[in-house]
């Protein structure tokens, strides 16, 4: 490494090929900087896994040379990762005032310090090791969300964080386009954009379009009004507080990460609330139903939210009545579809009216369409183009969106985690890979579940377990007693005695055999009845159950 001193190189740890866990790792010669630090939602085949981190052995390894970690804006896929990461790195740590707010909740969670946070704004300017920082104000669906303008020896990279183009954002903050263009004039070596809608035709619609469909169905609905929605969502939650006051009605938060927020947006002035509006959840009851709105989490079907608990009828302080409007302020993250469908349709057999599609109008993307994506370009106007952040085919329909703007081919370069991208001023490149990937959090565990407990937790899932149980003597090595076998997930034994019966006395001959041949070796037994009741069983049933011979040892 240290021989790079004349290139920039540029490391995804994560949010390529995928979306969530974005980190990004900027490094010349021995400096490096950090952008963004998320988690990502495990995916259905992650039994019992809560969270996934990037693999950061990289900057383990690296840590004296770290100058910073910056952040874009404060969604759990950008910031979600740091109670782990500042574990295992302690460096400064830089961001705008929502998102530290949000990140020094989740830093004191997790028994984290935070003593090495420091707020920017837009339009400051921070010296880390050779880079120079520049941060710009960028439109998203959270408040003080940013792109940051990295001056490096070799060129200036713009890095655009999460973004869309809203011309009438709910706080009146325009994206900084002036800037964008002053640097496009400079001339910009290397951009990293968003690649989420890339997909996506035209334009994304402003989110004062939601404020519109709440005000209407604020001003039609005759009882109670639950709204879910991102607790993140601030400009969306300003909305719903606006049209609440317009029709008189109370406003009452539900959800420990929706009460985090909203209270940390009113402590530092992002969220307007005039005075009264806001109620305890627990004094609900001092008002009648059309004079109340509920905003809750859960607009994701996620178990233990308030919406999926009141849809389930388990909710201590809410219950769903005739009449109910739900307006569902969301769409569905893929991979949520069908949690989000069950909660619909329980909510629907409660009798409440459901207000969930897109084309209702109670949700914009916070993410740039086509046209935007187009925008951003041609303002800047790169030499070497990196698009972050999406799925492949979301990376490789954005790389041939920058070609159809006039971008060479050779240019553009989509990349993976893990991958060393060497950007000169003449070239970009990929030179090797470093240590990346998914690292699993269960529980309080940190990387200690991994493929093999993961692929175990699938087999008990789908085929159970069958524990065998029997007695040796140490001394003849033979069985004194047993083979007992019980079964968790395969069969009900009273009700498959035969098959038990004969499953025990296939593994009776394989220690008969063993006992002939004077195999005394555990694991060579265990082995032995581990292969031939399970070919048995298979034979029977069709099912391969996970099989655990246990030998006790009597003397």
């Amino acid at each position: 490494m240290e021989k790079n001193t004349k290139k920039l190189l540029v490391i995804p740890l994560g949010g390529l090929g995928e979306i969530g866990k974005n980190m990004t790792v900027f490094r010349y010669g021995d400096d490096i900087i950090l952008v963004d630090a998320g988690l990502k939602f495990p995916e259905d085949d992650m039994l019992g896994i809560d969270l996934v981190i990037p693999d950061i052995t990289y900057l383990v390894e690296n840590r004296d040379k770290i100058k910073g970690i910056f952040l874009t804006h404060g969604h759990e896929d950008h910031i979600g990762a740091l109670p782990y990461v500042l574990r295992e790195i302690n460096v400064p740590v830089y961001g705008t005032a929502l998102t530290l707010g949000i990140l020094q909740g989740k830093l004191e969670e997790a028994h984290v310090s935070g003593n090495n946070l420091h707020v920017i704004k837009p339009g400051d300017r921070i010296r880390a090791g050779v880079f120079k920082l520049e941060f710009m104000r960028v439109n998203h669906s959270i408040p003080d969300s940013i792109a940051i303008a990295i001056h490096t020896p070799v060129g200036l990279v713009i890095h655009t964080g999460d973004f869309k183009i809203d011309q009438t954002p709910v706080d009146g903050q325009v994206t900084d386009f002036g800037r964008f263009a002053e640097y496009g004039n400079q001339g910009v070596l290397l951009l990293l954009a968003d690649s989420t809608n890339a997909e996506r035709p035209g334009f994304t619609p402003s989110e004062k379009m939601v404020g519109k469909t709440f005000d209407e169905e604020f001003g039609s609905a005759k009882n109670r009004i639950i709204v879910a929605t991102f607790s993140s969502n601030v400009h969306r939650i300003q909305q719903i507080v606006e049209s609440a006051a317009k029709y008189k009605r109370k406003v009452a938060v539900i959800g420990r990460s929706m009460v985090n927020v909203v209270g940390i947006a009113m402590k530092l002035g992002y969220l307007k609330v005039p005075d009264g509006l806001l109620i305890d959840i627990d004094d609900a009851h001092n008002y009648p139903n059309s004079k109340l709105v509920l905003v809750c989490t859960g607009s994701q079907g996620e178990p233990m939210s308030a919406l999926t608990r009141m849809a389930m009828s388990d909710h201590r302080k809410v219950i769903i009545v005739p009449g109910d409007t739900i307006i569902i302020s969301a769409s569905p993250i893929p991979g949520n579809e069908k949690m989000v469908s069950r909660s619909i349709d329980a909510l629907l057999q409660l009798g409440a009216d459901v207000i969930y599609e897109k084309a209702n109008g109670v949700h914009v993307s916070g993410h740039g369409s086509q046209e935007e994506l187009k925008l951003m370009h041609n303002l800047v106007r790169p030499k070497f183009f990196i698009p972050v952040h999406g799925e492949y085919r979301h990376l490789v329909k954005h790389a041939k969106l920058a070609e159809s703007l006039g971008m060479s081919k050779d240019n553009i370069l989509i990349a993976e985690n893990g991958a060393v991208i060497e950007v000169t001023p003449d070239k970009i490149a990929l030179n090797g890979h470093v240590q990346a990937g998914k690292v699993l959090i269960d529980g309080l565990g940190v990387g200690d579940v991994g493929n093999i407990v993961l692929r175990d937790r699938k087999q008990l899932s789908q085929d159970g377990v069958i524990i065998v149980v029997m007695a040796m003597d140490k001394s003849s090595g033979r069985i004194e007693s047993g083979p007992d076998l019980v079964s968790r997930g395969f069969v009900y034994v009273r009700e498959s005695e035969d098959l038990m019966d004969e499953a025990r006395a296939r593994i009776v001959n394989v220690l008969d055999k063993c006992e002939d041949e004077n195999v005394k070796e555990w694991s060579t037994i265990k082995g032995n009845v581990r292969d031939a009741l399970g070919k048995f069983l298979f034979e029977k049933t069709r099912r391969r159950p996970m099989i655990l011979p246990i030998i006790m040892e009597i003397n």
